[in-house]
């Protein structure tokens, strides 16, 4: 039945107490079934349905299962100086996009490469099927050789071996109309794969910009952005035009991709903070949406910084949508 599910209550209780929710059943019928056990069954169960239902709302959704969310992993490449896993090649996540992805009740697995194009094609097609969404994390530079362009400098060169496969994830998930949120290195890498170009290092290249990145500052650097009026990060902070985020990034988008729209600009120098994919003439765009800053770092909004709930909020319910056009529940 839809919105129905079964909790199972071990201890502290003599026997399992397991119990049956479901719209139709409201609240008070977790104690209802409770109270046929007696007094102790019941205070648990009173507990439980303050604790549980008074969270998950609306009541529609109570039961669901929880959102899937893919994450993007970054690459160590083979190491003989490090002193652990000495000489082989690691894939990660940073502990702050695990913890924010998963922060409103979502599920997260990482998208690990596997080693060539071919294999990881073939397992991002199987894995895929299996998602509601998928997030772009942050990370090394983008290879200029995607947009055109030798690196400027040796440093510049970027992380081909991620591209290659990220590239491929954000190819598929447009493909499947998955929806995609793309975090600082993600803004730029959706930026590339349909068709923009990058600055390669902003000072170098833009003299007259703000600094976007120091890295003793690090995630504590921070400045304004403008948001777009009419756009929907601006309808998602009602009432605000001007907010302040962190900056970790010395490359960003130079020649906007044709069907990206502008959201947000850096207030200073008028560089994009926040791109979405527009909707083609007569059908309905994907959601594929990112920003320049890592809202994963800044997550209470704490010094005045831009909450980042709505934006993970906006970002999930376009991942219920898409769960629900494509597996509708009977």
């Amino acid at each position: 039945m839809r919105g129905q599910c079964e909790l199972h209550l071990l201890a502290p209780l003599r026997a399992p107490l397991t119990l049956t929710l479901s719209p139709a059943g409201g609240a008070e019928g977790i104690e209802r079934q409770a109270g046929e056990r007696g007094s102790s069954a019941r205070r648990w169960a009173a507990a439980l349905r303050r604790g549980i239902m008074g969270r998950m709302a609306p009541p529609s959704l109570a039961c669901e299962p929880p959102l899937r969310i893919g994450l993007s992993c970054s690459i160590f490449g083979p190491d003989p100086e490090r002193p652990i896993f000495k000489g082989k090649r690691l894939v990660y996540l940073e502990q702050s996009i695990l913890d924010w992805a998963v922060s409103l009740g979502a599920l997260a697995y990482p998208l690990p490469p596997l080693g060539t194009l071919e294999r990881t094609e073939a397992m991002l097609a199987r894995w895929l099927e299996d998602l509601d969404g998928v997030v772009l994390t942050g990370g090394t530079d983008v290879a200029p050789q995607n947009y055109g362009e030798q690196p400027l400098r040796p440093e510049w060169s970027g992380d081909p071996e991620r591209d290659v496969y990220e590239l491929a994830l954000v190819r598929a998930c447009l493909q499947r109309r998955l929806p995609l949120l793309g975090i600082c290195r993600g803004a730029q890498l959706l930026n590339v794969a349909l068709g923009g170009t990058l600055y390669q290092d902003i000072a170098t290249q833009l003299p007259g910009a703000i600094v976007h990145r120091d890295h003793g500052l690090y995630d504590q650097l921070v400045h304004e952005i403008e948001l777009v009026p009419g756009s929907r990060l601006a309808a998602l902070y009602p009432g605000r035009r001007r907010a302040r985020v962190n900056s970790v990034h010395h490359q960003a988008i130079k020649e906007l991709a044709p069907g990206l729209v502008i959201e947000a600009v850096s207030a200073a120098d008028g560089l994009p903070e926040a791109v979405r994919l527009q909707a083609a003439p007569g059908q309905p765009a994907p959601y594929a949406f990112a920003v320049q800053w890592h809202p994963e770092f800044q997550p209470a909004g704490g010094a005045g910084l831009l909450p980042a709930a709505p934006l993970l909020e906006d970002f999930l319910a376009a991942c219920r949508g898409y769960r629900a056009a494509r597996r509708p529940l009977g």
